[in-house]
């Protein structure tokens, strides 16, 4: 079981970024490389708390932690993912005011500045039944990747490094710090070929048809991530990411909220009185529901884990269904006789009952 970030940090739930941005700096310091040599359990700390960093100190990736847990960002989920040291470091200057290198020159390996090429949006429409059961799309994408016959040329200033390293003492010991190379930008590298029908940086676009496995239950709004399935980075940088924004189509018959969803089942005056057992067709399969006699409309059926699926598997929600007695319109002259002759029978004057709740207190129910 994976270890909880707060408690990799050390600190509550409810901690402020401030204090979350505080309890990183210090188990940073406390398991730098450079201050450890040769423990490894010192180094997977360290990791494991530049991980945790990574969701907790990121509003948006935080929310959803605190939603959804590690299953968050499982199998290309909400943005989530590995970190090597190069990620590690690179995030060092939001926490120490510079790229922060090592303590000593411990870490003595030089990193060069890995680009990143930049991520892709899309919107996929779903519909209810993809939803309650899962699916895998395949779309289309335009991405940009690098021309064939691309080639690069070493920068002679930070020799392919991408940066320019500095030396200083501190209460700490000797620190290291590192800035972008200005001659390069920090790439370490110059374009030396560029094919030609290639752009400014030697990209061209393409159209690859992607694979998206879309776990059950994700809703409106929910982003997920395919890794490495944007722009192209150049050199031997990363590719982006493809996010992908959940959309929900509307339902002919089925309205959800939440996991619950709720459907509205029409009955006559005749099966109202009498009874009936109806067919309902699911999103999914299909259940038989039985109605009393002298059924009332407005009343609700609760349907248990009838309804959405938690996307970590853990519920189903239910469903709802509420009964709509339908009123004839028109009446032939028989129809017409028959009610006008029970219009003062006593069975069919209103007469509720506790058990007949109000309408205010129904529709709290639904929210129960």
């Amino acid at each position: 079981m994976k270890e909880d970030y707060y408690d990799i940090l050390g600190i509550s739930k409810g901690a402020s970024a401030g204090e979350i941005k505080k309890a990183y700096r210090k188990k940073a310091i406390e398991f730098h490389p450079d201050k450890n040599p040769g423990d490894t359990t010192a180094e997977a700390n360290f990791k494991k708390a530049a991980q945790a960093y990574e969701i907790l100190g990121n509003p948006e990736k935080k929310s959803k932690y605190d939603q959804y847990g590690h299953a968050a960002f499982e199998n290309g989920g909400f943005g989530g993912g590995g970190m090597n040291m190069d990620d590690i470091f690179s995030q060092f200057g939001d926490i120490f005011g510079g790229a922060f290198g090592g303590f000593g020159g411990g870490f003595s390996q030089q990193r060069s500045t890995q680009r990143r090429g930049s991520n892709l949006r899309i919107r996929v429409s779903l519909t209810l039944e993809e939803i309650i059961s899962g699916v895998e799309k395949k779309v289309k994408v335009k991405r940009k990747i690098q021309a064939p016959g691309l080639s690069y040329t070493r920068c002679n200033v930070c020799n392919g490094s991408g940066q320019v390293n500095k030396i200083t003492n501190t209460i700490l010991g000797r620190m290291q710090t590192s800035a972008p190379c200005n001659s390069c930008g920090g790439f370490g590298q110059s374009i030396n070929n560029r094919p030609p029908g290639s752009d400014s940086q030697g990209m061209i676009n393409e159209e690859e048809t992607v694979s998206i496995k879309i776990p059950a239950g994700v809703e409106e709004g929910m982003q997920l991530k395919v890794s490495g399935k944007g722009n192209a980075a150049l050199s031997n940088g990363v590719s982006g990411d493809l996010l992908v924004l959940i959309e929900e189509k509307t339902h002919d018959n089925f309205t959800r909220e939440g996991q619950n969803l709720h459907l509205d089942l029409y009955v006559s005056i005749s099966e109202a009185v009498l009874g009936v057992s109806k067919d309902i067709q699911l999103l999914n399969g299909k259940v038989r529901v039985k109605l009393d006699p002298g059924i009332q409309s407005g009343k609700t059926l609760r349907l248990r884990n009838k309804g959405i699926p938690d996307i970590n598997g853990y519920s189903n929600g239910d469903l709802l269904v509420h009964i709509n007695v339908w009123t004839p319109k028109v009446l032939n002259r028989e129809q017409k006789k028959f009610f006008q002759s029970m219009i003062d029978d006593d069975n069919f004057d209103p007469k509720p009952d506790k058990s007949d709740k109000s309408f205010f207190e129904k529709v709290k129910d639904m929210f129960t």
